[in-house]
């Protein structure tokens, strides 16, 4: 995942970002087409008008405009007009989408262009180039990292790695963690608790944060690090009742009535990580390699600042991506070819070496690599424990039959008064399954 470098961002923002704020509203064959003023694309006054679904942080527009010499007509990310769009067949040329979760929900229903003849053809986009983390953002009609490519990430971080104050783990006189041995999730909760710091019995700084990109994106990458998983192998249910599942979710349990962190039962006021961190009242942030990008604005805050790898929950060590945000074309968009430009332009040219350079993701080319930035202390160091933690990237597969807002909107149905009430996990595993697999039934059913 990847922030702007500039600006602030607010809490609606930063969820944007991270994937959170998608609507979870299924494609319907009867939606009506939303009438955007431009019918998704097309030319105007002999000039090619490129319709672009994202954020205006995403890229210069006068930029982009004046290196393709096509109109740009933005629309803003909103998750209902385009399943609107796309069931009226008048989307938008390109989206913004994250790779790691959308994929199979929109390939599976037929909606996204195969690019792999672009692939094929391109100079400035090779195959062989591509980060392995683009295979997110290929569906087979089954699973995804397989089959056609529908789109490519823009940059990437493994999120379940975590950045850390080194000056409140020593005034708390504890020793840093490992830059090449993950804690366990148990060491990392102990930890979370002594560097938790409360004053009349309200939290004054937080221990931990252990919500990242999202609960059910947690929970699924600390069951695969038990070695179990969330999905059953069709991805049609969830089962939260295997041994590895509860586990992962006793752990958030425990978490969440520590009371030492945001949680799903008690949100971060501030709205996101980085206000708080900067503010010195977050010790440990589970926030990937992008969150760099943000310490890079404050040398101060930079330079008590370290980055760790994810923690395990078992002895099967993964280091996931949950987002691997990116572009998709829609399958029946009007300008496939210039569209294609934009792509070769936005993740292999200019825009390309400059997110590289600002330390906001690990970039999608291999061949960009060597632009992450380096020359800080704290940049050294969280480049070299990247290196590292990537021999651990995992890809997995989610399910073609929900969108991951909906699963995390169950969770924030159920948790809150579970943890209030005392509820056992197994009891919330049970709550949790049902509602989960009603939505994910529904969902098989529209697709087929």
């Amino acid at each position: 995942m990847s922030v702007p470098a500039t600006g602030s961002l607010d809490r609606r923002r930063f969820l944007t970002y991270s994937g959170a704020a998608l609507g979870a509203a299924a494609l319907s064959g009867c939606a009506a087409p939303v009438d955007d003023g431009s019918g998704g694309g097309g030319s105007t006054g002999g000039s090619t008008t490129l319709t672009i679904m994202c954020e205006k942080e995403d890229f210069d527009i006068k930029a982009a405009q004046q290196a393709l010499g096509v109109k740009i007509r933005f629309l803003k990310t909103d998750s209902t007009k385009l399943n609107a769009m796309l069931a009226g067949k008048t989307p938008p040329d390109v989206v913004r989408g994250l790779g790691a979760v959308e994929t199979p929900y929109f390939a599976a229903r037929g909606l996204m262009a195969d690019l792999d003849p672009y692939f094929a053809k391109s100079t400035v986009l090779k195959p062989a180039d591509l980060d392995p983390v683009n295979d997110l953002w290929r569906y087979d009609g089954g699973k995804q990292g397989a089959g056609p490519r529908y789109g490519m990430a823009k940059d990437f971080s493994q999120d379940q790695m975590f950045w850390y104050r080194s000056d409140l783990f020593e005034a708390a006189k504890l020793d840093l963690p490992s830059e090449s041995e993950p804690l366990s999730c148990e060491e990392w909760l102990d930890l979370g608790k002594e560097l938790t710091k409360r004053r009349l019995g309200k939290v004054k700084v937080y221990g931990l944060n252990a919500t990242g990109l999202g609960y059910f994106s947690q929970l699924m990458g600390m069951t695969a690090s038990a070695g179990g998983s969330l999905f059953a192998e069709d991805l049609a249910s969830v089962d939260f009742s295997s041994p590895e599942a509860r586990k992962a979710l006793q752990w958030y349990l425990d978490y969440t009535k520590a009371d030492i962190g945001p949680s799903v039962a008690n949100p971060n006021p501030d709205g996101w990580d980085w206000p708080t961190y900067q503010a010195g009242r977050m010790a440990m942030a589970a926030d990937g390699y992008w969150f760099g990008g943000a310490i890079a604005g404050d040398p101060k805050v930079a330079e008590v600042s370290r980055f760790a790898p994810a923690p395990q929950l078992g002895s099967s060590r993964i280091s996931p991506c949950f987002g691997a945000t990116g572009f998709w074309m829609p399958r029946d968009a009007k300008n496939k070819d210039a569209a294609w430009k934009f792509f070769e332009w936005f993740f292999g040219k200019e825009p390309a070496r400059g997110r590289a350079a600002g330390g906001w993701g690990i970039p999608a080319l291999k061949s960009l690599r060597a632009k992450m930035p380096q020359d800080k202390p704290y940049q050294k160091q969280a480049f070299k424990v990247q290196e590292q933690e990537l021999a651990h990237f995992s890809a997995l597969t989610f399910t073609p039959y929900a969108q991951i807002a909906a699963l995390d909107g169950v969770i924030s149905k159920v948790l809150p008064g579970a943890v209030k009430s005392g509820t056992s996990a197994g009891k919330v595993a049970d709550a949790l399954n049902q509602q989960m697999n009603d939505q994910l039934a529904k969902g098989k059913e529209l697709v087929g």
